[in-house]
């Protein structure tokens, strides 16, 4: 089952449990320079390259934050973290950014949303092939 985190503590302590750190990338050049929000785990928050993250802007790449100007870009782009329940024994460090003042439908797919309708039927008799006798 999965919960929205919107409590800057209930975020933090979620994120130390599993050596989480958090991090920033200002994307000058772009419209209004947006600041991209991630979540380093463990190995990852010691690149001493900073250059963390899937691409490298020529500013330079993720940089490791404080969590306090992390909250605030939280804050300022309306955002939540919707996290899974952990299985027992172990923490899962899964997390995805959903809009903080949505209800659960504006959190949710389309496909989510609307399943598609499959019908699972048994093979008729008649449907299976019969051995070759050769």
């Amino acid at each position: 089952m999965a919960r929205i985190l919107t409590s800057h503590e209930e975020i933090r302590q979620w994120a130390n449990a599993r050596g989480g750190n958090p991090m920033l990338l200002t994307t000058s050049g772009i419209r209004d320079e947006p600041v991209l929000l991630q979540i380093t785990f463990g190995q990852h928050a010691l690149n001493a390259e900073r250059n963390e993250g899937s691409d490298v802007s020529l500013t330079g790449g993720w940089s490791l934050t404080g969590w306090d100007e992390w909250f605030e870009q939280l804050e300022k782009n309306g955002l939540a973290i919707k996290v899974n329940d952990d299985e027992p024994g172990k923490l899962s460090n899964d997390f995805h950014f959903v809009p903080r003042d949505g209800d659960s439908e504006e959190q949710t797919t389309d496909a989510a949303r609307h399943p598609a309708n499959i019908t699972i039927q048994s093979p008729n008799e008649d449907d299976r092939a019969s051995p070759d006798p050769t």
